[in-house]
């Protein structure tokens, strides 16, 4: 590969990585090709990339792009998932693929500037969806009027319960 080349593929990681939501460091040896087609297509419908990685290109593009605390995990059969919608889409279909192919082993995860550990990850992909997250604080946003209203017209009712009674005894 001539230098150009490679300097290109570094400014595309670097520029990859600072858009990126979230990576996961992923090992794949010994996966078949259409396996990690299949892993393809399962992260691109989630809006989540996977690309196998140069290591030496990777370290000098993590380094450039503020995700330094990755160079550690840069050695052997590389690729990596970078996510840039969904974090938790992304580790819910890697941790699933994991299972179901034990030859997909996942590294180490980047959200935030944190790195995650594999028990980190697999906490982050049993969390809800995005959509479901939101589902649930609208309910509760609209639960909470709903039951003011329901507090503050129960004392006028109770008012009226009391004065239908005392004019019921009167009679």
């Amino acid at each position: 590969m001539i230098k150009e080349e490679k300097v290109k593929l570094v400014n595309e990681l670097q520029d990859k990585f600072k858009k990126a939501k979230a990576a996961f460091v992923t090992d794949y040896k010994g996966l078949k090709v259409g396996q990690v087609t299949t892993l393809r297509k399962s992260l691109r419908d989630a809006s989540v990339e996977f690309k196998v990685v140069k290591n030496t290109l990777a370290k000098i593009a993590i380094k450039e792009a503020g995700a330094e605390s990755l160079k550690d995990y840069f050695d052997g059969t590389t690729a990596v998932a970078m996510s840039y919608a969904d974090p938790v889409a992304a580790a819910k279909i890697l941790t699933q693929f994991a299972k179901d192919e034990p030859n997909l082993k996942i590294r180490v995860g980047l959200l935030g500037g944190k790195l995650l550990n594999l028990n980190e990850i697999k906490a982050l992909s049993e969390l809800p969806s995005r959509e479901v997250l939101l589902g649930k604080l609208v309910g509760m946003l609209r639960a909470v009027p709903t039951n003011l209203v329901g507090v503050l017209s129960g004392v006028p009712r109770q008012l009226v319960y009391t004065l239908v009674a005392i004019q019921a005894k009167k009679q």
